[in-house]
């Protein structure tokens, strides 16, 4: 896939900058010290905050709590400057603190009447907190305290900042109350063993708690969740409730959400023939979508990319709304959820060209498919990608993602997009993967692309670029122990899309019809033919907008019109 990250080198000489840093003696916490940072989780808005070149914006996701934080995205002149005016007593020792996650991050203190005291870290992949102290000077009453990134750096982001010690007379944040119980509680779409579910937000929660028939079942931070798991044709009672540190509210109303008919193993709602998509979640020049703006021509589209934690095995994923024009969490919520009740499926992509999730053993095994569960849950995702190209222990994967199957249950929609290289042999770990988990697997899009010649299943070798290379790589894994509904062509929709291997989409089209039925092969052709192939996959929706919509329009309509 294309890279959406790049690594930050910084000159050493800033980095030696950096770390000189001079930290005040600390005091001890009285009864009486607060918080004196005024809307220190970003609740509302910028409020109290200033940020330079209009670097800073509030977002909904990730948070550390609460329901909002900020992001601040530096630029070339511009380090992401925010900062606020505290109000603080002469002579007092105040700890500084600060959650944050993202790019290169700085917290410090300026105008103390002592000694400007400040921290920072490196990329951050998780929520990191950040602490100093400072003691103010006999005639000090405010200080500024601000957050920044490096110039040109990543996006950082800030959350429940904290200047703790004696009241500064500045007022503080007031504590928070119970919320109220949400209400318009609505089943949005089911599934033969799902139920979405979404309500109006609740001004002062921080989270709310889902309940079916009575039990909390999952805890979700926006207005809508996703339970999985349920059992087809059966009717499931629903409420929720809405939380803060204050405690819970009541009992929302109750719904019934009825489940579908049994489809089995994710498919049967999809059509015999499909067309998956990347989504990109970050702008990379090429045309930046909402998940509502992707050609109907897609009937499952990969969300790329979820994103590695500190928690081996583990993922999450970090929707890019400075990134992508604003686009906010509850939009995208809502656009899954109408993708899937125009018929669609959506999932979430694991790895990518720079993917770093590593599952080698039970425990990451585990802590993946809780992972990708909770996603699903949080904002219905239908299944997962599985796109990682930097290697993978195909008894530990192929163990979470069984595990996550029996969480999910039926419905669940698994994907995979290996290299050439993965599947030129069943001993390879990509194919044993994927006749490991043969039983829940929807497809296996392999990617044509940014590939060396590889070897046909005849023996002989071929290179990227032509309608033989499609059929007689495909031809591996069709003899190799896939179902020909569980093999797809995976091709870049653009010269711009790949580094190598952009064909047109009449030679994507010729391709399936060798393999479909036997027409449009070149000097390869196939023993037999493969009626119930699944289709063809390619990088990206964004490329392919970027392009007119061409690859979308051409391979779309072919691959919904085969028999």
């Amino acid at each position: 896939m294309s890279p959406h990250r790049r690594s930050a080198r910084l000159w050493a000489s800033v980095a030696i900058a950096a770390l000189a840093l001079t930290f005040a003696g600390s005091g001890q916490a009285s009864a009486a010290d607060v918080n004196n940072a005024r809307n220190a989780g970003f609740e509302s808005g910028l409020g109290n905050w200033t940020c330079s070149a209009n670097s800073g914006t509030t977002v909904s996701s990730p948070v550390h709590s609460g329901a909002a934080a900020l992001k601040a995205t530096p630029a070339g002149q511009d380090n992401a400057r925010c900062s606020e005016s505290v109000a603080v007593k002469p002579n007092s020792t105040y700890a500084l603190s600060a959650w944050v996650q993202g790019g290169y991050t700085y917290l410090g203190v300026t105008g103390t009447g002592t000694t400007d005291v400040s921290t920072w870290t490196p990329d951050s992949s998780s929520w990191k907190q950040l602490s100093t102290t400072f003691t103010t000077g006999a005639s000090t009453t405010s200080v500024t305290v601000y957050t920044h990134g490096w110039y040109g750096q990543a996006p950082y982001y800030a959350d429940d900042i904290s200047v703790f010690g004696p009241d500064g007379g500045g007022g503080s944040d007031p504590a928070p109350t119970v919320p109220a119980a949400p209400t318009g509680l609505s089943v949005s779409s089911t599934t033969s063993t799902s139920a979405s579910l979404a309500w109006t937000a609740v001004s002062g929660a921080t989270g709310y708690n889902v309940y079916r028939d009575g039990t909390k079942v999952t805890a979700v931070t926006g207005a809508s969740a996703t339970v999985t798991g349920l059992t087809a044709s059966t009717s499931y009672s629903f409420q929720v409730t809405a939380t803060n540190s204050a405690g819970e509210s009541p009992k929302s109303g109750t719904v019934t959400a009825t489940t579908a008919a049994s489809g089995g193993n994710g498919n049967g709602s999809l059509p015999k023939h499909a067309v998956t998509g990347y989504w990109q979640n970050f702008d990379n020049g090429a045309t930046v979508q909402k998940l509502s703006d992707v050609s109907s021509q897609y009937d499952i589209i990969a969300v790329a990319f979820a994103d590695a934690t500190t928690t081996p095995g583990a993922v999450t994923f970090n929707l890019d709304s400075a990134g992508l024009g604003g686009y906010t969490v509850d939009q995208f919520k809502a656009d899954i959820r109408a993708k899937q009740a125009a018929g669609k499926k959506v999932v979430v992509s694991v790895g990518g060209q720079n993917g770093t999730i590593s599952v080698s053993d039970s425990a990451s095994a585990t802590n993946f498919a809780n992972s990708v569960y909770s996603l699903m849950q949080t904002y219905g995702f239908d299944g997962v990608d599985i796109d990682l190209e930097n290697g993978l222990n195909a008894t530990y994967m192929s163990q979470a993602l069984h595990a996550l199957a029996s969480k999910a249950g039926s419905s669940l929609i698994l994907t995979m997009a290996p290299q050439t290289i993965d599947m030129q042999s069943t001993s390879n770990a990509y194919f044993q993967t994927a006749l490991n988990v043969k039983d829940i697997l929807t497809v296996v899009n392999m990617q044509y692309y940014n590939s060396g010649s590889m070897l046909g299943c005849d023996g002989k070798v071929y290179s990227q670029g032509s309608v033989d290379f499609l059929t007689a790589l495909a031809c591996i894994q069709l003899q190799g122990g896939l179902s020909p509904s569980q093999v797809g062509l995976g091709l870049p929709a653009s010269t711009s899309a790949a580094g190598s291997g952009y064909v047109s989409p009449t030679v994507v089209n010729n391709a399936l019809d060798c393999l479909a039925k036997g027409t449009g092969c070149g000097s390869f052709k196939p023993s037999k033919t493969y009626p119930d192939l699944r289709g063809a996959m390619t990088w990206s929706t964004n490329w392919d907008a970027s392009a007119g919509g061409s690859w979308s329009s051409s391979v779309g309509a072919h691959v919904h019109g085969l028999p």
